[in-house]
C-alpha cells in the first residue's frame, strides 16, 4: 500500500451511506486521496467538501446508481482517473428492503437481491480485475451479520448479504498467496438513517463511527472478515450452531 505519511488512495462506493461517511472522515483526517460514488449529487458535493475541509489530499466524485451495470465502464474509468488503482476499495452501499413485502412481492424480493448481491458482486468483479493487475489492495464490502443464517424476520435481504459473503470467500481464496486482500466487513445492527424505523431495544445497537474505526483497523491489520462490534462473532457463533428444532422455536 502507499506508505500512510502520503495518503492512502481509497475508492467508496455508496459513500453516502452513515457508515461510509463516518469510515471517509477517518481517512480523510489522515490525508487520504478519496474517490466517492453515489447516486445523490447534492449529497455527494457536500460530503466531498466536507471531507476536503477535513484534510483529505484529494477529493472526486461521480454520480452513478451502481445498480445499473451498464455504468461501471465510466465508474472506473473515472476511478482509474483519479487514482488509478486504489489501495482500498470499499463497497458500502445496499439497503434492507421491506421483509414482508419482498416475501409475498417478488419483484421487491428482486430489487433487494440485487442492490444488495448481485450489483456489489458485479463491481467487486471488474474491480478484481484491476486488483489483480496491480498485484496489491485491498477489496473490502460491507455484508451484514444477517447472512450467517437464515431467519424468517429477514431472509430476502439475509441470503443476499451471505451470497456476498460467499462471493468475498471465493475472491479471498483466488487471491490467496498474493498481495490482494478481500475484507468481509459482518456489522450487527447499526443505528443509521437506514435502520432509524427499528426499535432499539434488545440487540445491541452500534454508531456507524464505531463500526468506521473498526473497519480502518481490520483495513490496517490485514483482517479477512470483521465481526463489529467484537462480540456478533460470539453471538453469530452460537446462533449458526443452534440445533434446527431448537432455532425454529426461536423469532429472530
Amino acid at each position: 500500500m502507499t506508505n500512510e505519511r502520503e495518503g492512502l488512495r481509497v475508492a467508496v462506493f455508496g459513500a453516502t451511506s452513515a457508515i461510509a461517511q463516518a469510515a471517509l472522515r477517518l481517512w480523510a483526517a489522515r490525508g487520504a486521496e478519496l474517490f466517492l460514488v453515489a447516486r445523490d449529487r447534492e449529497r455527494l458535493d457536500r460530503i466531498a467538501a466536507d471531507l476536503a475541509l477535513r484534510g483529505a489530499r484529494r477529493v472526486e466524485a461521480f454520480v452513478a446508481d451502481l445498480d445499473d451495470s451498464s455504468v461501471l465502464g465510466r465508474v472506473l474509468e473515472a476511478m482509474d482517473a483519479a487514482l488509478g488503482v486504489p489501495d482500498v476499495a470499499l463497497v458500502a452501499f445496499g439497503t434492507l428492503g421491506d421483509q414482508t413485502r419482498a416475501a409475498r412481492d417478488p419483484e421487491a424480493a428482486r430489487r433487494t437481491l440485487t442492490t444488495n448481491f448481485v450489483s456489489p458482486a458485479v463491481l467487486l468483479t471488474a474491480l478484481a480485475a484491476r486488483f489483480e493487475k496491480a498485484g496489491a489492495g485491498c477489496l473490502a464490502a460491507i455484508t451484514s451479520v444477517a447472512g450467517d443464517r437464515g431467519r424468517a424476520s429477514n431472509y430476502v435481504y439475509g441470503a443476499a448479504k451471505g451470497g456476498l459473503q460467499t462471493f468475498l470467500e471465493g475472491l479471498r481464496h483466488r487471491f490467496a498467496g498474493t498481495g490482494v486482500r478481500v475484507l468481509d466487513i459482518r456489522p450487527g445492527p447499526v443505528d443509521t438513517p437506514m435502520t432509524a424505523h427499528m426499535p432499539k431495544s434488545g440487540l445491541p445497537w452500534a454508531s456507524a463511527e464505531r463500526v468506521a474505526a473498526d473497519i480502518l483497523r481490520a483495513v490496517e491489520r490485514g483482517r479477512s472478515v470483521l465481526y463489529t462490534p467484537w462480540f456478533w462473532r460470539w453471538i453469530m457463533l452460537v446462533l449458526r450452531h443452534l440445533p434446527q428444532p431448537l432455532f425454529h422455536r426461536l423469532r429472530l
